[in-house]
């Protein structure tokens, strides 16, 4: 998602721009294919046409273009191999070179099932039998032919700068009781220098892969014996996560927010009345039964914000009123989309909701949008993208009350001066919403903030305050997060950072090291001093030689190893070593921490000491 960059003098903030709309619109029919979506499409064709000349009696499926490339699903009994995708590009290069052109002929269902059927295509019948009656499309380059919508290149010869990255199993349309098949990947762009750009990305996400850092950096395990996608937060990974939390609540307290706890579990009734069950029932796991009656695991924190705001009686005079909650929720995701920290079936919600008057609306959503900025900030994210996303077709409520929230969005975000796009159908089924996107260290796009604004579920549930007259109005209600997914958020910062944490949210802040046994004395005092200013500290001061000391460290990604050998000792004073090489010698320890102090204090993202 390309585009302009602008700022905002109020909140200090880098804005991508990928395009501006000036009012949100219902989703009617897809949007016309862009023309890279169109290479990309065409590429999968090729692909499939190569993988079933190398490998006869393999079935095709289905080849999207996706938001990074393409894939094509195929059901074959050979396990393709990486020297197999190597061969599938050798044909694809061979096919594309001989300037096929794509051409689009539109048939009766009844011909096109023939077709299939005879050529023994079963999957191909199965999506045609979901479109009985219906006029369908075939697309033909050289001697391959798809059933396909289209949007394709006019000719292969725009296919010559793509690579075949990687195969993973999928399930057919997703159900595990279906056949496991072969997905295939890849990528593809117009020039060399887009595909060499991304190429070089991908080798540095891989380093940057929190699943493989969660296991070196000893941050976070799953277990087979726990279940798939529940997370175990290890001390190291715990005290990241911790310093994040601390800091947001520090945010939220000062923002007027009060913190409140709420169960794990809830009375399926209470399920009924906020619209869950009809429109989120896929999502939930199925009810336990307690005494007779049906309970479930909480997939969201609001309902129960709203019993306590209904627990007592509350004046306009004292909206808004702001309860905030890292609650752990749990939605069902199935094994096949479980990804380390990114997709879980068991999170914690940094979650809140704003009670308030209708007259309020507009200055909450600036204000959270300040809080979003304040939070990505601190934690690195400079450049942020803004998505209204508008009313979908599954929702509860009025129209009349979808515009009045999506007005109100809108009319934030322009007296902030923000750039957005809108996200035609993506907001939450109670309610239109700004979801935000933020660019990690290498360029890539992660969706973590959002603030929905909801006129309806007050409605459903009766939450209402006393009015200056003396009756009641409906409050509206603003659900919030700032970092979404505590385990999301904290997958996406252990890759934006590869693991080296600035020194405010590192695990461990600094290392003693000593030259030999000789200083270990000196070394004690030194780390119980680093202790009382505060500091999370180890150490190694035993007989090992001093340069696998340094290696060891450094492979922990430690901000600061102070090293101490006979001159340090006599002296008083010790060598640091920053993270990165650069090594200072002398220095005073209490200029160390006053230096090392400041910057935590700050939540610098640079290594100051």
């Amino acid at each position: 998602m390309g585009g302009v960059i602008g700022s905002n003098p109020i909140l200090g903030t880098t804005f991508l721009t990928p395009q501006v709309h000036e009012k949100p619109e219902e989703k009617s029919a897809a949007p016309a294919p862009t023309e890279l979506e169109k290479l990309r499409h065409s590429c999968a064709h090729v692909m499939a046409q190569a993988v079933q000349e190398l490998f006869p009696g393999t079935k095709i499926t289905i080849g999207p273009a996706i938001e990074n490339g393409f894939y094509y699903d195929f059901d074959s009994k050979h396990p393709f191999t990486p020297e197999d995708l190597k061969a599938i590009e050798k044909r694809m290069r061979q096919i594309a070179e001989g300037n096929h052109a794509f051409s689009g002929v539109e048939i009766s269902y009844e011909e096109s099932r023939a077709y299939w059927e005879k050529r023994g295509e079963t999957y191909k019948v199965e999506i045609l039998d979901g479109l009985k009656g219906q006029r369908v499309t075939h697309y033909t380059h050289d001697t391959f032919t798809d059933l396909c919508r289209g949007g394709h290149s006019d000719n292969t010869k725009a296919i010559r700068h793509f690579k075949l990255l990687s195969v993973a199993g999928a399930y057919w349309r997703g159900n595990e009781k279906n056949p496991m098949l072969q997905r295939i990947y890849g990528t593809a762009f117009p020039t060399k220098v887009e595909l060499d750009d991304y190429l070089k990305q991908l080798e540095e996400a891989k380093k940057r892969d929190h699943r493989k850092l969660g296991v070196e950096l000893d941050l976070f395990s799953v277990h087979e014996e726990s279940g798939a996608g529940l997370i175990h937060w290890h001390p190291k990974g715990a005290t990241v996560r911790y310093q994040v939390e601390l800091f947001v609540r520090e945010l939220m307290e000062k923002a007027g927010y009060s913190y409140v706890v709420t169960p794990h579990i809830n009375s399926e009734k209470l399920y009924e009345v906020s619209g869950h069950l009809e429109n989120y029932s896929q999502l939930m796991y199925a009810p336990m039964e307690i005494e007779g009656n049906p309970y479930r695991v909480k997939p969201m924190n609001c309902p129960n914000h709203i019993l306590i705001f209904k627990s007592g009686l509350h004046s306009y005079r004292e909206l808004p009123i702001r309860y905030a909650e890292f609650g752990t929720v749990y939605r069902f995701e199935r094994s096949g989309v479980l990804s380390g920290l990114f997709r879980v079936r068991g999170f914690t919600q940094d979650d809140a909701h704003i009670f308030c008057r209708a007259d309020q609306v507009k200055d909450e959503v600036k204000a959270l949008i300040g809080l979003i900025s304040a939070v990505h900030g601190a934690c690195g994210f400079t450049e942020l993208q803004f998505f209204l996303s508008t009313r979908p077709a599954e929702r509860v409520g009025e129209d009349l009350l979808w515009d009045k929230a999506e007005t109100a969005l809108t009319e934030a975000l322009k007296e902030l001066n923000i750039p957005y796009e809108v996200d035609p159908g993506a907001g939450a089924f109670y309610g239109p919403k700004i979801d935000v996107l933020v660019k990690d260290a290498i360029g890539r796009s992660w969706q973590l903030s959002t603030v929905q604004l909801d006129f309806n579920l007050p409605m459903r549930f009766d939450v209402k305050y006393r009015n200056s007259e003396g009756g009641s109005d409906y409050a509206v209600m603003i659900h919030r997060a700032l970092t979404g997914s505590l385990e999301r958020f904290m997958g996406v910062l252990i890759e934006h950072f590869g693991g080296a944490f600035p020194t405010w949210l590192a695990p461990v802040q600094a290392q003693v090291i000593t030259v030999s046994e000789d200083s270990a004395a000196y070394g004690e005092k030194v780390l119980e001093r680093l202790r009382a200013a505060g500091l999370r500290v180890d150490s190694d001061l035993g007989p090992d030689k001093l340069g696998g000391k340094i290696r060891d460290a450094s492979k922990q990604k430690i901000p600061y190893l102070l090293i101490l050998g006979a001159k340090e000792a006599e002296a008083g004073t010790v060598s640091v070593r920053v993270r990165g090489g650069v090594e200072k010698q002398g220095v005073s320890l209490d200029g160390f921490l006053e230096s090392v102090r400041k910057e935590i204090a700050e939540r610098s993202q640079t290594l100051t000491a």
